[in-house]
């Protein structure tokens, strides 16, 4: 017997048959400094930035990273919009122009009153090694794993004050 679902409030234990095929993309954050996010996201967590899209009457550049693994990245823009639109587990960083330069420039983090959004997740092989590569590259920590009670994981801020979780595989 396969695994299904557990149960929870309003859970529908039925999968409609016309959600077949949806697959979970991306999160969207919004970023203050593509350089200082951009740098952060691919040395310390090893993304690539696998599409840039400018939005000039918007004013606003969008971002799409992934852990990409072994994975053969199609060089094609066109392939390569529909590699990243057809895959898992990929960040959006959206990027309003000219806020870099705001001093007062700051988006909520999501988990200051009032509470909303929390945080994106990354699993690790191994969670001391990757708090270890955090503390090499200066990366703040909101909850290391000795903190409190939950000891299998922990908490890191990226340069918007998101939150980020560290799972260990293990």
């Amino acid at each position: 017997m396969s695994f299904n679902t557990e149960d929870g409030p309003g859970v529908h234990t039925d999968v409609p048959q016309q959600t077949t095929g949806f697959t979970f993309n991306h999160t969207m954050v919004r970023i203050v400094d593509p350089e200082a996010s951009l740098a952060f996201y691919t040395k310390v967590f090893g993304m690539r930035l696998l599409r840039k899209v400018d939005m000039p009457e918007g004013e606003f550049t969008l971002y799409f990273l992934a852990c990409t693994g072994n994975d053969d990245v199609p060089d094609d823009k066109d392939a390569r919009a529909k590699y990243v639109n057809g895959r898992e587990g990929v960040l959006e960083l959206t990027h309003n122009w000219g806020t870099e330069k705001d001093p007062d420039a700051k988006y909520h983090n999501g988990n200051d009153k009032p509470q909303g959004y929390g945080h994106i997740c990354f699993t690790v092989p191994d969670l001391q090694a990757a708090c270890a590569w955090m503390d090499e590259n200066g990366v703040a920590f909101k909850k290391r794993p000795e903190d409190g009670r939950m000891s299998h994981i922990a908490f890191v801020l990226d340069p918007d004050g998101y939150w980020i979780e560290l799972v260990g595989r293990s």
